[in-house]
């Protein structure tokens, strides 16, 4: 599609003229991967230790250790994934100027794909066109 297309383009150019902002919205991305991916393990080991916690939940000193310590990453996190939003949010602004070169590019690429139309000697492919 062209908004498809349009987005590629954006991301080559902005790669282009803007290395640094294309790597920082990659690292963004797979920090929030690795955020997601930390909370589900301690909530998979805060509920493993719920599971098999003694009747009486209070005198288990490492369980209720655990818990302050779940309680203090998953803050982290969220903390972390506030900073990256915001982060996110500038790299998408900076990004936004380039969207008229990309929305450009998409445009000039389905016309040309259209030529054949006019006659099969105008065909051209996505690779010829980068």
């Amino acid at each position: 599609t062209e908004k498809g297309l349009e987005d590629q383009l954006l991301a080559r150019v902005v790669e282009m003229e803007r290395k640094d902002l294309e790597e920082e919205s990659r690292a963004l991305t797979i920090a929030a991967m690795n955020y997601q991916m930390q909370l589900v393990q301690l909530e998979d080991d805060l509920l493993e230790r719920l599971a098999n916690a003694p009747e009486d939940i209070l005198s288990d000193v490492p369980l209720i250790e655990g818990l302050e310590a779940t309680k203090k990453t998953a803050k982290e996190i969220a903390e972390a994934v506030e900073k990256g939003k915001i982060t996110r949010a500038e790299v998408e602004k900076a990004r936004e100027a380039y969207r008229p070169q990309a929305a450009e590019g998409a445009m000039l690429y389905f016309i040309l794909t259209k030529l054949n139309a006019i006659d099969h000697m105008y065909q051209y492919s996505l690779d010829s066109f980068n």
